[in-house]
């Protein structure tokens, strides 16, 4: 498996062009347009009922948009057929029943059958696969424990290892610290920081943690129906308050520098 690509030049990954998306007769995303590039580091943070969910299962191809165009690595998305590419880590990973009897090194291998198929023999590397995805995500030493027996954090750690092994460019998460103690909540975004810069995986994730997520970042996207925002950090942060509650609909807390706390 081979993570780091070295340097190219940033080429499109995602492109959403003028989406919209409505339930029944709610409007949930209007006139959206977005380009996600090689090596990006998005997030996407919006107040709730926003449309970051929605956005994301349309990102994955889980939902239809009722206006627009996706585009996946360039092709239109109902012709992309490298779905492996992309990874996933939804919500629900953090209900996850801890009484499942599975090891963390089963839950990761079954991360393959996307790629390989759902009948296929896993192959001859398998558990060299399983362990490097778990260390890539500092959980190695953990392949032989019960995925139950795990934190919230450590059970996060292994679904992304999950999505991981299929050796994706882009990783997809959604709220991916609900359940995750908030004293790890920087070491976990360490970690992803981590699988951006030294693996060149594309990363897009939805929270609401803008101060812990913001020495990791390199783009945001400020969504709200609309998507009133979408840059560089740096140029949000130099955006004022009242600009941001105008789009918000409340007070808003900017992106912070706080000091890094690893544990």
């Amino acid at each position: 498996m081979n993570w780091n690509r070295g340097n190219k030049m940033a080429t499109p990954l995602i492109n959403l062009n003028n989406i919209s998306y409505q339930y029944e007769q709610t409007k949930a995303l209007i006139d959206i347009n977005l380009t996600i590039a090689e090596g990006e580091f998005l997030a996407i943070i919006g107040p709730n009922g926003s449309g970051k969910s929605t956005l994301l299962k349309i990102m994955l191809g889980l939902l239809k948009p009722t206006k627009g165009e996706v585009f996946l690595f360039g092709k239109p998305a109902n012709q992309f057929k490298g779905k492996e590419l992309i990874g996933y880590v939804s919500q629900k990973s953090n209900s996850f029943n801890t009484g499942f009897p599975a090891t963390v090194g089963e839950v990761v291998r079954s991360g393959l059958v996307k790629k390989i198929g759902l009948f296929h023999r896993y192959p001859k590397d398998v558990q060299m696969q399983v362990r490097q995805a778990l260390k890539a995500v500092g959980m190695e030493q953990f392949a032989g424990k019960n995925i139950g027996d795990l934190s919230g954090g450590q059970q996060q750690r292994v679904f992304i290892a999950r999505a991981l092994i299929s050796n994706p460019k882009v990783l997809i998460l959604d709220e991916p610290t609900v359940g995750v103690d908030s004293k790890n909540v920087r070491s976990f975004y360490h970690m992803l920081s981590h699988l951006n810069r030294e693996h060149n995986i594309t990363i897009v994730l939805v929270t609401h943690d803008v101060d812990a997520v913001s020495k990791s970042i390199s783009h945001v996207a400020c969504l709200n129906q609309r998507i009133h925002f979408h840059g560089f950090k740096n140029d949000m942060e130099a955006m004022s308050e009242e600009q941001l509650e105008a789009w918000y609909g409340h007070a808003v807390r900017k992106v912070e520098h706080r000091s890094e706390v690893q544990s």
